[in-house]
């Protein structure tokens, strides 16, 4: 064993073993894996035997005035400690602990016991002015500069050298499956107090007994990992995080410090990678020229919640835990975990409907076990009770196997804070909020459906929209299921916890959501030189509920329109402003600033749009008639119907006419312009059939004809239904696609399945029916000229037609028929 694993678990001349000994004295460097439940068990049954008169944990030293705040029992992990820099609340970090982390079990054994308690690692003004903009580590390391040598991973440079492929089935053979002294455990460790009544955990001591009685040797797991760490270390050297030096000087001298306080019985709990270069011998100056000139930023410090979803991430902040539901299981299994765990899956899977019976999970329990004897482990795993499960439960299927993934392995437990923690003022506003409005944040993601007419309702929408506003993106509209009425709104809600950092960033604009809300729509105004950037931010200032917002943003609006004399702009710009005018009657919000702005704005694009429309290349005309899409539905808002001939409805109909009629304008634009004119009711159907007529006459060129039939009966347009209707139109396609030569036929082949593979099967299949059967005769209707094939009748069948009548009666609330009463 190298000397630097002996420090670490107890000075030379001291004993560490003994059965029924109180472990040498200290100080005890215990090293862990942040996040292990197996840590978590072996640092508590140390703090246990050794009772030391202090602990110093590696965390922000910040953070020692919020400790206190983990005894309260509205604290409920997994939190997180969040610092970020008072200038830039971008730039922050967090130190997540969830319950089986050892972090968390050190400080509430010493705020439990009254034994005091203290963070000893790099202190956040240093660690986040040292940090590159942008970063989020999921602990506060700074950024390396430069990457010199390739980061090393303890765990999986131990896996490897014990022949294992997968770090983690490694770390829970010789971590998470035994007890604190090294034997093999069949249970997991609950904090004080947390064990169910009867039970005693691995290494904790019976109410009534004496604490050294405690067996085995619970510094042994520590000593071995010391041994193992300072051997990587001396192979690799700072395993390529060369700031790691600083942090662990600074950490030296806080031990220093805590000895000369204490004395000798201090416990430490750190990763296990610091252990060795905590157990070094170095002088006092030598640290403190390491610490020498680092810069240094202004800090506040907060617990937050945190989520489990979050610990399972590999980047941003999080841990790259990929089990937090399953350590967690470990760690609060009072015995049995196996059979425990089978128990939970059963649970859920019986919630989603699936049989479930206590035999499968007898069954299943079974053969983890087995697979685990056969794969030479001490105890089954998650591998095995996921291959358990999957061939048991799950009947070997990956689907249902994927919901016990989401729900369990990795879990959807959002921590607590009570409200006694510091936060930004704005933070304070959005939680009274929250709870005013009964929207509680949650990790799983949920859809909220809102009425707008109830009061409540929309007091919750304003809220969302004035948070997304500030970024703070805890909610996205989506498309509602019930209506499509402007008072239905529906959206996606999913609580992150980096978003308390986004809240700290708003924080800047004003001390309530909504005077913050109004101060960043200003500054956005002012700032914004896009107009169609005005419109949408006028409409989101509309749905915010956010009035004294609105003038400013108003003026911008106008000014921005007076200028911009791009009718693609202009076009661009109108759909928000409509919205806007018809949302706003029913939030019952003054839009009359908007409706002058948006009149003129339509009148501009009538006079703008068909010169615009000519001398484009494919992709412009694909654009283009996208717009003109848009201002059709736009107009169909804003249309007051002044008087007969001279609505503006009248004055956008005579653009679509002229788009539809001449020929310079792009053909994918002239076959849109005519298939919005029929489906107004604006264009007789003889003077459609005469346009597509023209339009694919044996003299324009294939490509062109192709792209007028994209526009009139492409995408999701509904032209599929109205070729099945109108013959005549389906007869001129099918007579024009028959004529393309062979050679140009390969050139319009990609654009023709473009737009008939948006049709839906049922359509496709239709049509296809149709142009088998030929032509129609003269004055004969289709169902008279052909014989029933194909699912198709030959006429309509008047006796299976009446007995569709009362049901029809019943759906419509109608009364029946005298003769239907009869019946």
């Amino acid at each position: 064993m190298s000397g630097a694993a002996v420090a670490a678990a107890a000075p030379p001349g001291r004993t560490t073993t003994g059965s029924a000994a109180r472990p040498a004295a200290g100080p005890w460097l215990l090293g862990v894996r942040h996040h292990g439940p197996g840590s978590a068990r072996a640092v508590l049954a140390a703090l246990r035997a050794a009772r030391p008169a202090a602990v110093l944990i590696e965390g922000p030293p910040e953070g020692d005035a919020l400790l206190p705040l983990a005894a309260d029992p509205r604290m409920r992990p997994p939190v997180a400690l969040l610092a970020h820099a008072v200038d830039d609340p971008g730039r922050a970090s967090f130190w997540p602990m969830a319950a089986f982390s050892p972090e968390w079990v050190a400080i509430r054994w010493a705020l439990d016991h009254d034994v005091p308690v203290r963070f000893i690692d790099l202190p956040a003004a240093h660690s986040l002015a040292l940090e590159e903009p942008g970063e989020g580590p999921e602990r506060a390391e700074p950024a390396q500069e430069e990457e010199v040598t390739p980061v090393v991973d303890p765990i999986r440079v131990l896996a490897e050298t014990a022949g294992y492929d997968d770090p983690e089935r490694w770390w829970e053979d010789v971590v998470e499956h035994r007890s604190p002294t090294g034997e093999r455990d069949d249970g997991g460790m609950r904090l004080e107090g947390a064990t169910p009544e009867g039970a005693t955990p691995e290494g904790a001591t019976p109410e009534g007994a004496d604490p050294d009685d405690a067996p085995g040797d619970v510094l042994a797991p520590f000593v071995a990992l010391a041994e193992a760490m300072s051997a990587l270390r001396e192979a690799y050297g700072d395993g390529g995080q060369p700031r790691d030096a600083v942090r662990e000087a600074y950490m030296r001298i806080q031990l220093r410090t805590a000895r000369k306080e204490f004395g000798d019985d201090v416990a430490v709990v750190c990763g296990a990678w610091h252990v060795p270069a905590l157990a070094a011998r170095t002088t006092l100056a030598a640290d403190r020229a390491l610490l020498k000139g680092l810069p240094k930023v202004r800090t506040d410090l907060t617990w937050v919640p945190w989520t489990h979803r979050r610990l399972a991430r590999q980047s941003g902040y999080g841990a790259g835990i990929d089990s937090p539901g399953w350590y967690g299981h470990l760690f609060e299994a009072a015995d049995r975990p196996i059979e425990r765990w089978m128990t939970k899956v059963a649970g859920l899977l019986r919630g989603e409907d699936r049989f479930v019976s206590t035999a499968h999970v007898i069954e299943a329990v079974r053969l983890a076990e087995t697979l685990a004897a056969l794969r030479g482990r001490p105890l089954a795993g998650l591998g095995e009770t996921t291959d358990a499960v999957r061939a048991v439960m799950c009947e070997g299927s990956d689907v249902p196997l994927a919901l016990v993934r989401d729900r369990l392995i990795v879990g959807e437990s959002l921590g607590e804070v009570p409200d006694t923690a510091p936060a930004v003022p704005l933070q304070r506003d959005l939680t009274r909020s929250q709870r005013t409005l009964r929207l509680k944040p949650e990790a799983s993601e949920r859809e909220l459906d809102l009425d707008l007419r109830k009061e409540t309702d929309a007091a919750r929408s304003r809220l969302l929209h004035r948070l997304r506003l500030l970024d703070v993106g805890w909610g996205d509209p989506v498309t509602g299921r019930g209506s499509t009425g402007t008072f239905r709104e529906s959206w996606r809600l999913s609580w992150e916890p980096e978003l308390h950092v986004r809240v700290a960033e708003a924080g800047v604009w004003g001390t309530t959501v909504l005077t913050a809300a109004t101060a960043k729509a200003a500054s956005q105004a002012v700032a914004a030189t896009a107009l169609a950037d005005v419109t949408a931010l006028a409409e989101h200032c509309l749905l915010a509920g956010l009035p004294d917002a609105l003038p400013v943003v108003m003026k911008a609006l106008a000014d921005r329109a007076a200028l911009d004399a791009d009718v693609g702009h202009l076009a661009d710009a109108l759909p928000a402003l409509a919205r806007s005018l018809r949302y706003g009657d029913v939030r019952s919000t003054d839009t009359a600033a908007l409706t002058e702005v948006a009149a003129g704005l339509a009148e501009r694009i009538c006079v703008g749009l068909p010169p615009a429309c000519t001398g484009l290349d494919p992709d412009g005309a694909e654009t283009l008639r996208g717009r003109v899409e848009a201002v059709h539905g736009a107009i169909g808002l804003l249309d007051t119907g002044a008087e007969p001939g001279t609505g503006l409805r009248e004055r956008w109909d005579a653009v679509l006419h002229k788009l539809a009629a001449r020929d310079t304008v792009a053909g994918i634009i002239r076959g849109r312009a005519t298939r919005l004119l029929l489906d107004e009711g604006r264009l007789p159907e003889d003077e459609a059939a005469r346009l597509m007529g023209l339009a694919l006459s044996p003299g324009t060129p294939p490509a062109d004809a192709a792209a007028w039939i994209e526009g009139f009966v492409g995408g999701a347009s509904g032209g599929g239904m109205l070729l099945v209707h109108d013959e005549r139109l389906l007869g001129l396609v099918d007579a024009w696609l028959t004529g393309v030569p062979a050679d140009q036929f390969t050139d319009v082949l990609p654009l023709l399945r473009r737009t008939f593979s948006a049709y839906e099967p049922g359509v496709r299949r239709t049509l296809g029916e149709l142009v088998r059967r030929g032509p129609v005769p003269e004055g004969a209707r289709r169902n008279d000229a052909a014989p029933a094939t194909g699912g198709f009748g030959p006429g309509l069948d008047p006796a299976r037609a009446d007995a569709v009548e009362p049901v029809l009666r019943l759906l419509l609330g109608r009364p029946p028929e005298p003769a239907e009463a009869a019946v």
